[in-house]
């Protein structure tokens, strides 16, 4: 789009060739003759073009300004489109008509990424467009994304064109049509599978998609932002689905509803999900138990700010499978837990992680615990409430091997001791952040239990050192046991070699 100006167009070369003297009309003889100097050229009329090349001459002679000095520029070439925010000069593209919004996008590299924002819709008609990432780049906000004539791989040699309804196909001189020309035009199903999976992770706003020739693995991960009810009906559809992630409120942006209906026609539906994540969901005791019947394959289930009814905690027994379980940000667990009879162990369960709760209600920590009673794993990080009474009642999984807590400032070595002593099975502790966990407190007892960990990390404090004698005691009774020296004043890490 650039216009570069040529010697016939400039106006003010033209003025120069035009005050140069006509040798076959001077009356002057050539010896006598002198060529006009710039200041007789300044005098004559109508020589207007040539003061700002005189003028710009002058500035660009020794005795100007440094070289290192630029001048300012015109107010007409100043580009006053940049002091408006980006917010602002979308609304403005918004407004103009598409026949004009195509042609603004190409004024500067900043129109170009503002238009690209402004494009909802998309038809793509080369692989490697999507391949390469330029899509996801180009255009962030697409909600619609048309694959179909991007999947195939054309012919260029061929001059044959055979129309398929929704996208022409080129086609060999060899075509029948008993043959099935068009799968042999399809890309190769990996191709496809990789391209969905970038398309998923860059295009968070995307409502229809359009594929052709993708395999079962392609269609595996979805995530879901303001999710309901009526949304689900949809999604019960993708049978082969692995990995759903359903938002339903998230607090001052916006909120819908989850309920006991959506999640058994989820269930239902995607029988075979692996790894399921409720954000800001309710439901109750009848949608998680619909989820662990039916999702017989469900090995992870994570639970963010959820809004569950009372005794939801015991349907988690119907997750037979289930391996990990997770809760984030949830300001309860449990409101009314129901009848301990009906509060029975995930057989398979492996690992319990809380991150950022309130536990604070002894009967539904109780009901999570008496649920989790095979936990092998116990991750609990930043977790508001959890003092000795609360932490006691993790003392139902006998079978832990592996214990973090992270930022629980109100729980004392007292009543850590009186969880971890029991446990036979217990390898390897990580105590991070948790200032009432004092050195001085530990007891003989606790010692003897840290000599036998295969890996100890005790940073109750910054720093927190272990006292010398328990030092020593921990060397003796353990001699392949190596102390980890980060700092001159570090904490100290035993790490089983």
């Amino acid at each position: 789009m650039g216009y570069r100006v040529t010697a016939e167009d400039d106006p003010e070369t033209m003025s120069l060739q035009a005050v140069k003297a006509n040798p076959k009309t001077s009356p002057l003889p050539s010896s006598k003759r002198r060529t006009a100097s710039w200041s007789d050229i300044g005098l004559k009329k109508n020589t207007s073009p040539l003061k700002n090349l005189i003028f710009a001459m002058q500035l660009a002679s020794p005795k100007s300004k440094p070289s290192h000095e630029t001048l300012i520029p015109p107010c007409e070439n100043i580009d006053r489109t940049s002091v408006l925010s980006d917010e602002i000069f979308l609304k403005i593209l918004a407004k103009l008509p598409e026949s004009q919004r195509k042609p603004s996008s190409v004024v500067c590299k900043r129109w170009l990424n503002l238009h690209g924002r402004l494009v909802r819709s998309i038809k793509v008609l080369d692989w490697n467009f999507l391949q390469s990432g330029r899509l996801i780049s180009r255009f962030p906000d697409l909600n619609q994304v048309d694959l179909l004539a991007g999947s195939l791989i054309p012919d260029q040699n061929s001059g044959i064109l055979l129309s398929c309804g929704m996208f022409p196909v080129r086609t060999g001189s060899g075509f029948s049509p008993n043959q099935r020309g068009l799968e042999s035009s399809l890309l190769p199903a990996e191709f496809v599978d990789r391209g969905l999976d970038g398309l998923a992770t860059g295009c968070p706003n995307l409502r229809k998609l359009v594929v052709i020739g993708a395999s079962e693995l392609g269609l595996l991960k979805l995530e879901l932002h303001k999710c309901s009810d009526n949304v689900l009906r949809g999604i019960a559809a993708c049978e082969n689905l692995q990995v759903l992630k359903l938002v339903a409120n998230v607090e001052e942006l916006y909120s819908s509803v989850v309920s006991d209906i959506g999640l058994t026609i989820l269930a239902q539906g995607c029988t075979r999900l692996v790894k399921l994540e409720l954000w800001g969901c309710e439901g109750s005791f009848d949608g998680i138990k619909a989820i662990g019947q039916c999702c017989q394959m469900l090995e992870e289930l994570t639970f963010c700010d959820h809004r569950m009814d009372g005794g939801w905690v015991a349907a988690l027994s119907y997750c037979e499978n289930l391996k990990t379980l997770r809760f984030q940000s949830c300001k309860r667990i449990e409101t009314v837990p129901g009848p301990d009879e009906y509060s029975d162990a995930c057989p398979a369960l492996e690992r319990l992680h809380l991150e950022k709760c309130q536990l604070r209600d002894k009967k539904g920590v109780g009901a999570l615990f008496m649920v989790c009673g095979a936990a092998r794993e116990i991750v609990l990080q930043d977790c508001w409430g959890l003092e000795n009474d609360m932490f006691r009642l993790a003392s139902t999984c006998r079978r832990v091997r592996f214990l973090s807590l992270e930022g629980c400032s109100v729980l004392t070595t007292e009543g850590l001791e009186s969880v971890i002593l029991p446990w036979k099975e217990l390898e390897c502790l990580r105590v991070v952040s948790c200032k009432n966990l004092k050195d001085k407190e530990i007891s003989p007892a606790l010692v003897t239990l840290f000599s036998t960990l295969k890996e100890l990390q005790w940073r109750p404090e910054t720093k927190s050192l272990l006292p010398s004698s328990i030092i020593g005691t921990i060397i003796g009774k353990k001699g392949n046991l190596k102390m980890l020296f980060i700092d001159q004043n570090p904490p100290l890490e035993f790490i089983h070699s």
